[in-house]
Order: C-alpha cells, then sequence, then structure tokens
C-alpha cells in the first residue's frame, strides 16, 4: 500500500452540485477557504457547466474569484466544452477536469452524446489547455455499473481511460457513479485499467450507495492507488444517476488512512469540523460517521 495519499476534495464541485438546497455563494467560497486550512492539497471548486443544467453552480466565475488561493493547493474546476474552458480562464483557473462514462447509456443521458464524440468535445480543450500550460485531470465514470444499461464491460473502461489519457489527462478519476461496486469488482477494475494506464495516473472515485466506498477503497490501495476522491460530510450524489447516494465522506476517508498508517497531511478535527459547519449550512445531518462520532466523544 501506498505511504502517502493525496485526497481529492470534490466537495465543493461534485458534492454541492446536486444538494437540494441552493447554496450561498459566500458560503461556497467559505467552504473552499475553510477547507484550504485543513491541509488538503487538491480542492474541486466549481463547474462552469450551463447554469441551465446544473442552477447549483451558476456562480462559478465568482466563487473562483473570491476564494483565498493557498500556496501548494490546487483548484481544479469542471469544464464541458470550449465555452466553459474558456470562462474558466477569464478568472484564471490554472487547472481544469473534463468528464465522460464507460456506459453509452449514461453518455446518451447524461451530455446527449456517444462516448466518442465526447472525447472528441474534449480535443479543441485539451489543445487549448496544452498551449496555456493547464494541467487536465479526466473522470471516467459508470466504471461498475450504469444506472440504464446495468453491467459495464470491463473493456469499455479501460478503453476510455486509456484514451483520456493518451490526449494528455495528467490523471484518470475512476468513478463508481452509483456505488454498486464491492471490493472483488473494484480491484479487478483497477488491475484492469492499471494494465493499459499507469498506475501513477489513477484515482478511484467511489459513491457510497450500497455502503461499500471504504472497502472499495481499501482494496484499491492494497493495488497501490494513491490518489482517492472524497467529499467533505459525504454531500452530493449525481443528478444523472437515479438513487445515487453522496460520495464518500473525507472525514471516513482520512480516517481509515490514518488508521492504517498512510500519511495524507489533513487535520481530521479541522476536517470535521467544516464538515459539520456545512451540514448546517445545508440544513441536514452530516453523511460522515466519523464526523458523528467526534462530536459525541
Amino acid at each position: 500500500m501506498p505511504t502517502q495519499v493525496r485526497i481529492v476534495e470534490v466537495g465543493p464541485r461534485d458534492g454541492l452540485q446536486n444538494e437540494k438546497s441552493m447554496v450561498a455563494t459566500a458560503d461556497k467560497i467559505a467552504l473552499i477557504d475553510r477547507l484550504s486550512a485543513t491541509g488538503l492539497q487538491s480542492i474541486e471548486a466549481t463547474s462552469f457547466v450551463s447554469p441551465k443544467w446544473v442552477p447549483q453552480l451558476a456562480d462559478a466565475a465568482e466563487v473562483y474569484a473570491g476564494i483565498t488561493r493557498r500556496e501548494g493547493v490546487h483548484y481544479p474546476v469542471l469544464v464541458p466544452n470550449e465555452k466553459g474552458y474558456e470562462r474558466a480562464r477569464e478568472v484564471g483557473v490554472e487547472e481544469i477536469a473534463v468528464f465522460t462514462a464507460a456506459s453509452e447509456a449514461f453518455n446518451r443521458k447524461n451530455i446527449n452524446a456517444s462516448i466518442d464524440e465526447s472525447l472528441q468535445r474534449f480535443a479543441p480543450v485539451m489543445e487549448r489547455a496544452r498551449a496555456d500550460g493547464v494541467k487536465v485531470r479526466g473522470y471516467v465514470s459508470t466504471v461498475l455499473g450504469c444506472p440504464y444499461q446495468g453491467a459495464v464491460p470491463l473493456a469499455d473502461v479501460v478503453r476510455v481511460a486509456h484514451a483520456l489519457h493518451d490526449m494528455g489527462c495528467y490523471e484518470i478519476s475512476l468513478g463508481d457513479t452509483i456505488g454498486v461496486g464491492t471490493p472483488g469488482k473494484a480491484r479487478a477494475m483497477l488491475k484492469a485499467v492499471a494494465a493499459e494506464v499507469p498506475l501513477s495516473a489513477l484515482a478511484v472515485h467511489f459513491h457510497d450507495t450500497w455502503g461499500q466506498a471504504l472497502a472499495n477503497i481499501l482494496a484499491c490501495l492494497e493495488e497501490g492507488v494513491a490518489v482517492v476522491d472524497a467529499a467533505v460530510s459525504g454531500t452530493g450524489g449525481c443528478p444523472y444517476a437515479k438513487g445515487a447516494s453522496g460520495n464518500v465522506a473525507t472525514e471516513d476517508v482520512v480516517y481509515m488512512l490514518h488508521g492504517l498508517g498512510i500519511g495524507t497531511g489533513i487535520d481530521l478535527d479541522a476536517l470535521a469540523d467544516t464538515g459539520r459547519w456545512l451540514s448546517t449550512v445545508l440544513g441536514r445531518d452530516s453523511g460522515s460517521k466519523v464526523a458523528k462520532a467526534l462530536a459525541a466523544a
């Protein structure tokens, strides 16, 4: 297993985009600034997608411009196309993420395009990012199952991850969007992709719909993966995947990693405080068992 793991905090983007309550711009900025103070190195700040499709993140430019960027902390944002890229660059974004799925059916429902068409849409974005010196991370969703087509062939996951890496994504995040994966399947999926893409360029992103996220992460850690996506307080889900509950809670992942003797550089108490604060803002209980246990201690 790795001795050090980098957590990519996706709460401000992947978390908030699927919360029912609309969060004020000032609170989004406060959330990111709080997270920046916990020792996290990567915080996905927002998404420059059409406000029509994701109204929760319509204030992307204001949020990114308003955060206090700390040295050594990266603040990637999601962009769907060239227009999104241009909007992001206008406010000084230095790292972006692009996204597609391993499932044809999910891609059709999500972005009204085939997998190959979605990859073609990224080509000009990748080209401009290369010219501008902007780092690009790639997301592959539905790697362990799709709400529309069911099982997703491993060969499709490998093909899409390989294509994104070839296009220039420095890191590929493999996402179990509906949280149906189990440790054996998660391990097999990672090994299949790692046969085509360097393990050092892979990250895992598990939702906890069926309560398997931590077990899946552990299985992938045992294969050597050293980057894990998580969302503070277990926020979010997927607006295009019915029944998908929140992301695995960052607090729970950090507690497990520290218990395994794996370093993260993260202050768990400060992180849990931030998660409890966010739960108050959202008006609901935290999705983190660790945060609840710490509060009761």
